[in-house]
C-alpha cells in the first residue's frame, strides 16, 4: 500500500512539472539578458514553401529592429517525424526560443519537454497542437481557427451559390493545423444554409507541388460535375489552381483556399480563381519575434492575459490556452490583389 502511495506521488509530481513547464511554472533560462543575446530559431514544415517564407521575413523584420541572432533551419518534406533531428540539434545548440510550425500535433511532444525543461521557450507559428499544449509555451496563430473552416466554406458557398459537389485538398495527413480546419468545415456543412452543398472528397498533397497537382488533376478526373474544390494550404491551392486552369473548368468549377497574392495573383487576373483568403504571413513571424523575445527575457509570461506591444500591430494579448492571435484573414480578389506584395 505504501509503494502505491509513493507511486502515485510521483506521478503526481512528474505530472505537475509537465503541466506546469508550459504555464506559469516555466522560468526561462535567458530570464533578465539582453534581448541582443538571444538565439532564436524557426523550424517551419519543410523548404521551399513560400508561405513559410514569408513567415521568416518577418522574424528577420524583427531581429533587424531589436538585435537578437535568427535562424531557420528545416526538413525537405512536411513529414511527421522529419523535424525531430532539426529540434534535437538546436537544444543542444542552446538556443533560448525555438520557433516551431509542426508537422504532427503530438509526436514532437518529448523534444517539446526537453527543450522547456532546459528553459527554452517552445512557441507554436502557424498552428497548434491540439490536445499536447502542455508541451508548449505559446502557440501563434495567424486568425481565429475557430472560424478558419467556417470561412472557407462560407467563401466556397458564395461562390458557386450554395450547391453543388465540393472536395478539399489539404497537406499532410498528420497536420494539425488543416486537420482542425477541415473538421471545421466539415461541421459548418452541418448548417442548413449549406444542404445543397456536399463534400464528395479530402485528399492530400504532403505541400508538395507536383504531389498536389496530381491529386488535384485526379479530382477533376474523378468527379466530372465537381463545383468547387477547398484546398486551405498555400501550395495546395496554386497546384489546385494550376489544374483547373489546364483542364479549362473554369469558372463552372471554383478554386478557393489559403495562398498568398504572389503565387495567386495569376490566377486570379485570368480568371481561373475568383477568391481566395489569407492573412499575413509576414506579420506573424514579426509578431512572433517580438513575443519571443518578451518571453525568453522574463518580460512577459506565458500566461492567459499576459499582454505585449507589437510596433505597427499594436497591443496582443495572450488568449485562452495561451493562444496569440495575429489578425484577420483578408479575402484577395481582382480588385484587391494588387494592393498586396508577399
Amino acid at each position: 500500500m505504501k509503494r502505491l502511495v509513493v507511486l502515485v506521488v510521483v506521478a503526481f509530481i512528474v505530472l505537475g512539472g509537465i503541466m506546469s513547464a508550459g504555464a506559469q511554472g516555466f522560468t526561462p533560462k535567458a530570464a533578465g539578458k539582453d534581448v541582443k543575446t538571444l538565439k532564436i530559431v524557426y523550424i517551419p514544415k519543410n523548404t521551399g514553401n513560400p508561405y513559410f517564407d514569408s513567415i521568416i521575413n518577418g522574424f528577420k523584420k524583427a531581429s533587424s529592429e531589436l538585435g537578437f541572432e535568427f535562424t531557420t533551419v528545416a526538413p525537405s518534406t512536411a513529414e511527421a517525424t522529419s523535424q525531430i533531428p532539426f529540434i534535437k540539434a538546436q537544444i543542444q545548440r542552446g538556443v533560448d526560443v525555438l520557433a516551431i510550425s509542426p508537422n504532427s500535433p503530438d509526436a514532437l511532444n518529448q523534444l517539446f519537454q526537453q527543450a522547456m525543461d532546459k528553459g527554452i521557450v517552445v512557441m507554436i507559428v502557424n498552428s497548434d497542437i491540439p490536445g499536447s499544449e502542455d508541451y508548449r509555451n505559446v502557440a501563434v496563430l495567424p486568425m481565429d481557427f475557430e472560424i478558419t473552416g467556417s470561412s472557407q466554406v462560407e467563401l466556397m458557398g458564395s461562390l458557386i451559390g450554395y450547391k453543388g459537389k465540393i472536395a478539399i485538398l489539404s497537406a499532410t495527413t498528420d497536420a494539425p493545423d488543416q486537420n482542425y480546419w477541415i473538421q471545421g468545415m466539415k461541421t459548418a456543412l452541418k448548417d442548413p444554409k449549406y444542404a445543397k452543398m456536399q463534400l464528395v472528397d479530402v485528399v492530400y498533397g504532403n505541400d508538395d507541388p507536383q504531389k498536389s497537382l496530381t491529386e488535384a488533376e485526379g479530382l477533376l478526373t474523378k468527379y466530372a460535375d465537381l463545383r468547387g474544390i477547398i484546398s486551405p494550404t498555400t501550395v495546395g491551392v496554386a497546384a489546385t489552381a494550376q489544374a483547373v486552369e489546364n483542364a479549362k473548368r473554369a469558372p463552372q468549377l471554383q478554386v478557393t483556399g489559403l495562398g498568398t497574392p504572389n503565387q495567386m495573383r495569376r490566377f486570379i487576373k485570368n480568371g481561373t480563381v475568383t477568391a481566395f483568403a489569407l492573412w499575413s504571413p509576414f506579420n506573424e513571424g514579426y509578431l512572433s519575434g517580438y513575443l519571443g523575445c518578451d518571453l525568453a527575457t522574463g518580460k512577459v509570461k506565458p500566461q492567459e492575459g499576459a499582454v505585449f506591444q507589437v510596433p505597427n500591430l499594436g497591443e496582443r494579448k495572450i488568449g485562452k490556452n495561451r493562444v496569440i492571435v495575429t489578425g484577420p484573414p483578408t479575402v484577395f480578389t481582382k480588385k484587391n490583389i494588387d494592393e498586396y506584395n508577399f
